[in-house]
């Protein structure tokens, strides 16, 4: 039996108060179309993984006895993407209402990066490796 460690990441479900808000965004913003979808979630396939956008009623009986932290509890994680150009994908992010978080910056470890937060309070980076 493999390791955990030693697998790929296939899906990350992202609990969400309005689907159909964070679908649009995901739609507009990272151009990308739904390849799943029902009343309570949209799948978009990032390369080589999925991400599950699903309507927090349906969080419970996937975690519990767990519970979900409302959107103003504050971030615990970011998603990264690697981009070749940071000052030219946030132009790109202006036109569909984007508000960066922070950025774009030069980074101490050699990494130009941009922050900006999804409807439904996810944060995702852009980064740029600097030579």
């Amino acid at each position: 039996m493999k390791t955990l460690g030693s697998l790929n990441m296939d899906v990350i479900t992202l609990f969400v108060e309005d689907l159909q808000r964070v679908r649009a965004f995901y739609q507009e913003v990272f151009g990308l179309s739904v390849v799943y979808e029902d009343a309570v979630s949209a799948v978009f396939n990032f390369g080589n993984m999925s991400i599950n956008l699903l309507d927090i009623s349906e969080a419970y009986g996937l975690i519990h006895p767990g519970t979900v932290a409302n959107r103003d509890s504050g971030s615990r994680f970011q998603f990264t993407i690697r981009v070749d150009d940071v000052d030219a994908v946030c132009d790109e992010l202006k036109p569909h209402g984007v508000t960066l978080l922070n950025g774009p910056m030069d980074r101490p470890w050699g990494v130009r990066t941009a922050a900006f937060m999804d409807p439904a309070g996810h944060v995702w980076e852009i980064a740029q490796q600097l030579t």
